[in-house]
């Protein structure tokens, strides 16, 4: 009899799992979990199922996830009544979704087109300088394009030949043709529009960089700039380093915003996407449908990056610092514990203290730097 009681309890013990509370991957030995957690950098910041609150570590695993030929009956079915194709939300009724369709699915912008500027000034607004700046305002974003043409003797070299920046109000701040340093051997016409007549009276680069440095900086130090930003402002893109790399130009890291590299818009093997699928996917119209436009590229990004920065992430006071506003730690958080203590957390637990090892865009909200302005 007293063997026969004995059995289920060794049982039970032999196949207790360990489940992750973000992903819900199981374990058989704590140990593997908690390693798991160490190099999964799991944390609330990572787009979540709102039916199963299954944390993915981007938007296109969600959708897998929701969608895909393997998604989960449940939260498939829930998703095609009552979600979002576009921010993957999850609501309350079919009634609610069309309504917040009104506000998700957006209109294309209207094109810049290919215009001939005789006089590259009349393209050229200063946004005012803001005195006032403090920590609790969101640090104003500007986007910006460039257009290449081709130089060297087989035209592959990249060449500045048009850049374009727009505030966070969709309005033209700043556009130009810009005069290469080196012979154009393509001009690639049927992707840029651009032809040898807009460059003749082009910008030269100096100038150039001078005049969008002017709009970044705004009025701030260059000390204040590189220790966390000031009154400068953040800067947008779609492969932001290749066009600086273009225009021979730098800004500091933290002020960088790229939609090609941030982590929860990017393929699930972490290779980038194309603006163009990303604004068909996420924002719900096409670009780039002919000659691509540098406005219609800047005002995209601009409308991808305000959505994500937005979203509102039961965040923990203990991930609002100076490092986590500007660039993220490579430590996991586990490895400040010691073991004995991580070994008697719950998987809930682990998760809590688990942070991602990438900076959410939603830190550059108004509300995030109001409630935390005070650890700055």
């Amino acid at each position: 009899m007293d063997s026969g009681e004995e059995a289920p309890k060794t049982l039970t013990s032999s196949t207790t799992r360990h489940k992750c509370a973000a992903c819900f991957k199981q374990y058989k030995k704590k140990e593997h979990l908690i390693a798991h957690m160490k190099t999964s950098y799991h944390s609330v910041h990572q787009p979540e199922c709102g039916v199963c609150q299954k944390h993915c570590k981007s938007f296109e695993s969600l959708r897998e996830h929701t969608t895909g030929p393997l998604a989960k009956v449940n939260c498939s079915k829930i998703f095609a009544e009552r979600g979002c194709k576009l921010c993957l939300r999850i609501f309350d009724s079919p009634v609610s979704l069309r309504e917040h369709h009104s506000i998700c699915y957006l209109a294309a912008p209207a094109l810049l087109g290919t215009i001939k500027m005789p006089c590259p000034e009349s393209q050229i607004h200063n946004p005012p300088i803001d005195i006032e700046y403090d920590i609790g305002n969101h640090p104003e974003a500007v986007s910006m394009d460039c257009e290449m043409v081709g130089g060297g003797s087989d035209g592959s070299l990249d060449l500045c030949a048009r850049v374009c920046l727009v505030d966070e109000d969709e309005n033209l701040i700043f556009h130009t043709y810009v005069l290469p340093q080196i012979p154009v051997t393509n001009y690639r016409f049927e992707v840029t529009g651009i032809t040898e007549d807009h460059l003749r009276d082009a910008m030269p680069l100096k100038e150039v960089q001078d005049k969008i440095l002017h709009i970044l900086y705004n009025g701030e130090s260059i000390g204040r700039l590189r220790l966390n930003g000031g009154r400068a402002r953040v800067l947008l893109g779609h492969g932001l380093e290749h066009d600086l790399d273009c225009l021979k130009m730098n800004y500091p890291d933290h002020l960088l915003r790229d939609t090609a590299k941030y982590p929860p818009l990017m393929k699930t093997n972490l290779v980038s996407h194309s603006l163009k699928y990303l604004v068909q996917t996420y924002l719900g119209y096409d670009i780039q449908t002919g000659t691509h436009d540098p406005y219609e590229d800047c005002v995209s990004v601009m409308r991808l990056y305000k959505r994500l920065r937005s979203q509102r992430h039961q965040t923990k006071g203990m991930e609002f610092t100076l490092a986590a506003r500007s660039t993220p730690s490579l430590t996991n958080c586990h490895d400040s514990w010691n073991y004995r203590e991580i070994e008697n957390m719950t998987p809930e637990e682990l998760f809590n203290i688990s942070k991602s090892n990438y900076r959410c865009w939603c830190f550059d909200s108004r509300q995030a730097l109001q409630m935390h302005g005070s650890l700055v």
